[in-house]
């Protein structure tokens, strides 16, 4: 396996494809890392040489952000929001959809599995 930014790529996958492993890069900007190095983004990781590794390695450098810096720096700003106690904070922290979905009915992604309804005591008559 090609080891780029700290993540193993696997071999057996396009480059273009490989490249989505890597916290940070999708498919465009995948494309444009291999467009500035000159790679074709259909060739097999396994069949790109170590010179070929280096010139993408280099591309990512100088790109911007990506792994471990961009995952800091989304967790920095999610604090940021729920420490001004703003409503996308408030969603946050309540592990609510931020967006503006609708949660009446859905969102079960966001709030978990339904909490089953808790059967009542039947009221002594008299």
């Amino acid at each position: 396996m090609a080891r780029i930014s700290g993540v193993d790529v696997p071999n057996n996958k396009q480059v273009r494809i490989g490249l989505t492993y890597i916290f940070g890069i999708g498919h465009s900007r995948a494309a444009k890392i291999l467009a500035k190095a000159d790679i074709d983004p259909f060739a097999k990781i396994a069949s790109l040489d170590e010179d070929q590794l280096n010139r993408i390695r280099h591309v990512i450098e100088q790109e911007g952000q990506i792994e471990g810096d961009l995952r800091k720096d989304v967790s920095l700003n999610i604090k940021r929001l729920i420490e001004i106690q703003s409503y996308r904070g408030l969603r946050h922290r309540r592990a609510l959809p931020v967006r503006g979905q609708r949660t009446h009915t859905n969102a079960r992604t966001r709030k978990g599995p339904r909490k089953g309804t808790v059967a009542g005591k039947k009221k002594a008559t008299k």
